[in-house]
C-alpha cells in the first residue's frame, strides 16, 4: 500500500486495468490508462494493463448467439474485479449485460465514438451484387441485411478486426461489416470501407461507448466521475433501458440509437427483427434527456407490443 500524490489517497499501485487481449480492447484499455494520468487520477507510470481471456474469446467454432447472451466478453473480467485482481474493468458497453452485477458499479462513460457501421466489399448495402456472401457474427447486422436484401447469403464471420479483414481478402466472403468506432480507435479510420448511414444500418445499443467499471464502494468511483460524458450517459441509458425492456441479449436482433435532437432532447430510433429478417418492427421516441430511461422503456414496450405475444420465440 502506498500513497499516490496525484490521487491524494492510499491506493494499491500499480492501478490494474482489466481488459480482453484483442488489439481493439488493448487500444481502449491503453487509452484509458493515458486518460487516467492526463486527468490526474493516477500518477504517470502507476497503471498496468492486465489481459484476461473471456468466454467469448475462447468460442471460435460457432456463433456467439448459440453460446449464451450478453456477458460472454465481460464475465471473467468482472470476476477479476470482484476478486481484487484488478481495480478497473474497461468494457465496450455493447457487450455489457443490462444489469450490472452485484458488487460492481459503472463509474463513468467516456465520450462516445461514431456509432455507425462500415461495409467492406461495396459502397452500400443496395450496391452489393445479387446473391453476395456477407460475413458477420452479429445477429443485428445479419437480420438487417436479410430484411433489406433477402437475396444475400449471410454467413458466420468471427475474429478481431484484422482477422475479419484478412478473411475477406482471402475470399471467405464478398463483404463484411465492422464498427466504425473500433476502426477509428485502431487508427484505421474507415480503412477503405463505406461508412453506412444509420438509416441503412442501425447500430447496436451502446455501440461506440466505453464504460469503466469498479467495485461498488471503491473510492475510485468518485475520482472517475470527472471522466464521465453526460451526453453519452444519457444516450446509453436510453438504449440500455430499451434492451432491458425487451430482455435483449445476443440471441435477439435489436438495434438502437439515441441522439440529441434539435431541441436538445433525446431522439431514440430502435428496431426489433427476426433473425431471418422477415419481420421488422421500428419505433421512434423522443423526450427530455432527463427522461432517457423512460424513453427507452417506452420504445421497448412499443416494440414488444408490435411483435406480439410470441416474442421472443420467433426472434
Amino acid at each position: 500500500m502506498t500513497t499516490d500524490p496525484a490521487r491524494g489517497a492510499s491506493v494499491d499501485l500499480p492501478l490494474r486495468i482489466g481488459t480482453r487481449g484483442s488489439p481493439l480492447a488493448l487500444a481502449q484499455a491503453n487509452a484509458v490508462a493515458r486518460l487516467l494520468v492526463e486527468r490526474g487520477i493516477v500518477a504517470d507510470g502507476c497503471t498496468e494493463v492486465t489481459v484476461l481471456r473471456t468466454t467469448g474469446d475462447r468460442i471460435t467454432d460457432r456463433p456467439l448467439a448459440e453460446a449464451g447472451g450478453k456477458g460472454l466478453f465481460t464475465k471473467e473480467i468482472d470476476s477479476a474485479l470482484l476478486s481484487g485482481a484488478i481495480e478497473i474493468a474497461v468494457h465496450s458497453m455493447k457487450d455489457v449485460p443490462t444489469q450490472i452485477a452485484s458488487g460492481m458499479l459503472l463509474a463513468c462513460l467516456l465520450p462516445r465514438e461514431d456509432p455507425r457501421d462500415v461495409l467492406f466489399g461495396a459502397a452500400s448495402v443496395s450496391a452489393l451484387p445479387h446473391g453476395a456472401v456477407v460475413g458477420t457474427a452479429s445477429l443485428r447486422r445479419g437480420a438487417q441485411l436479410r430484411h433489406a436484401r433477402p437475396d444475400l447469403s449471410v454467413i458466420n464471420f468471427r475474429g478481431n478486426v484484422h482477422t475479419r479483414l484478412r478473411k475477406l481478402t482471402e475470399g471467405a466472403a464478398d463483404a463484411t461489416l465492422l464498427a466504425y468506432a473500433g476502426l477509428r480507435r485502431l487508427g484505421m479510420d474507415a480503412a477503405g470501407g463505406a461508412v453506412l448511414s444509420t438509416d441503412e444500418m442501425l447500430p447496436a445499443a451502446a455501440q461506440g461507448a466505453i464504460g469503466i467499471v469498479v467495485r461498488a464502494g471503491d473510492d475510485l468511483a468518485s475520482r472517475l466521475a470527472v471522466l464521465h460524458d453526460p451526453a453519452t450517459g444519457d444516450a446509453v441509458a436510453c438504449e440500455r433501458a430499451l434492451l432491458a425492456a425487451l430482455d435483449g441479449s445476443c440471441r435477439t436482433p435489436i438495434a438502437a440509437l439515441a441522439e440529441t435532437g434539435d431541441d436538445g432532447g433525446l431522439v431514440l430510433r430502435a428496431a426489433l427483427l427476426s433473425s431471418d429478417g422477415a419481420q421488422r418492427f421500428d419505433a421512434v421516441r423522443s423526450g427530455p434527456a432527463a427522461d432517457a430511461a423512460r424513453i427507452g422503456r417506452d420504445a421497448g414496450a412499443e416494440l414488444r407490443s408490435a411483435a406480439g405475444p410470441d416474442f421472443p420465440a420467433w426472434a
